[in-house]
């Protein structure tokens, strides 16, 4: 299906746009409010949300300094996220929100991170901040922000999700094969005898998706005081690493509707959103790995075509909301390009999360979004 045919907004449509948001977008106050300092409603379950992908989910925004770039330039000099600092100029934090991050290489042991209240704590950012903040700011329970991941990660290898089934893909004059979950080497000529090697297709999503579990499992130390949580949705940016192998990308795709499905299986969250966001530097009609990658993200949008999404998937578009670079530079470390995004995405996840009235498409933050609504 062409992308003009399933409501993909243009730059050119942006008026159109602005008379389709959804009342819950207008709802959100812009700019955000400082956080209250306030806990959540602590008889509620915690509303967690896990982030997943490679690099650019692991962030790279460079956080301090006085050019341009920078998380501090942004604020001092352009105004931009006044919600991230109080007005004696300290760091705000969300009492409501907690910022958790952990990572391991495949299924090996698991490193924690980040375990506080949402906050600038570091050198460098990634989407958390801005998908903290929206998510927070629009619920009343408690949330936590889950991130596990790591970088130069292929969703077609180290994070192919259990239950994937192997594909040929021609070039160069050859037949490749790729394996499905568990198999190994990465890619084959078909006709020969595949050697494996110490990694199978899917290690990486094991041993993410393991580390949430183990995080999840004891959500008294990362969560103090919680009486429960709920698996509420996914965050995806990611892709990179696919752009690199023709048969990654041409399978795009299919493994992401198959990897939106099993983490939901996974985390017995049949009904958890899942907000994607496509990589910075890639236009709308690129060709190529990278226009594969861009339409296969857009693809699980269309509820014309997976009906069984619809209202519970949508894509950023993060090429408006880029500030420059590439996935594979992590943007030039520019922390504004990882605001954006984040924001972006965490909006999109609040249309998703509170019930409101049909809406079609969001434009959101100078970014795209396709997304569908329940009827």
């Amino acid at each position: 299906m062409k992308r003009e045919n399933s409501l993909l907004l243009t730059l050119g449509a942006v008026l159109l746009a602005l008379l389709v948001v959804p009342a819950a977008a207008e709802e959100i106050p812009d700019p955000l409010p400082d956080p209250d300092g306030k806990p959540a409603d602590m008889s509620k379950p915690v509303q967690v949300y896990i982030l997943l992908g490679q690099s650019n989910m692991l962030g790279a925004g460079k956080v301090a300094g006085d050019t341009d770039g920078t998380l501090e330039y942004a604020l001092k000099t352009k105004n931009k996220y006044p919600y991230l600092v109080d007005d004696a100029g300290n760091w705000t934090v969300r009492k409501d929100v907690r910022n958790v991050r952990v990572m391991g290489s495949g299924t090996g042991p698991m490193t924690v991170y980040n375990n506080e209240w949402m906050s600038i704590t570091g050198g460098s950012i990634g989407p958390e901040m801005g998908i903290g903040h929206y998510v927070g700011q629009a619920t009343d329970a408690p949330v936590m922000i889950l991130k596990s991941c790591i970088g130069n990660r292929a969703l077609g290898w180290d994070l192919l999700p259990p239950g994937s089934e192997g594909w040929e893909y021609p070039e160069g004059g050859k037949t490749w094969v790729f394996p499905g979950y568990g198999g190994s080497p990465e890619k084959w000529e078909k006709g020969t005898t595949p050697v494996p090697i110490g990694w199978y297709a899917g290690k990486q999503y094991d041993g993410d998706v393991r580390n949430a579990k183990t995080v999840l499992s004891e959500l008294d130390t990362y969560y103090p005081d919680a009486v429960g949580y709920e698996v509420a949705g996914f965050f995806w940016w990611q892709g990179d690493r696919d752009r690199y192998t023709a048969g990654h990308a041409a399978r795009y795709e299919q493994n992401l509707v198959h990897l939106i499905g099993q983490l939901r299986e996974d985390f017995d969250a049949p009904d958890a959103k899942f907000v994607c966001a496509t990589l910075g530097q890639t236009v709308i009609g690129a060709t190529g790995n990278e226009g594969l990658v861009l339409d296969a993200q857009f693809a699980v949008s269309d509820a014309e075509k997976y009906p069984q999404f619809e209202g519970d998937v949508a894509t950023v578009y993060s090429n408006p909301l880029s500030m420059g670079g590439a996935s594979n530079s992590h943007y030039n470390r520019n922390a504004e390009t990882y605001m954006n995004v984040g924001e972006a995405m965490g909006e999109a996840m609040v249309t998703l999360i509170v019930p409101e009235p049909s809406s079609l498409a969001l434009l959101s933050l100078g970014g795209l979004m396709m997304l569908r609504r329940r009827k």
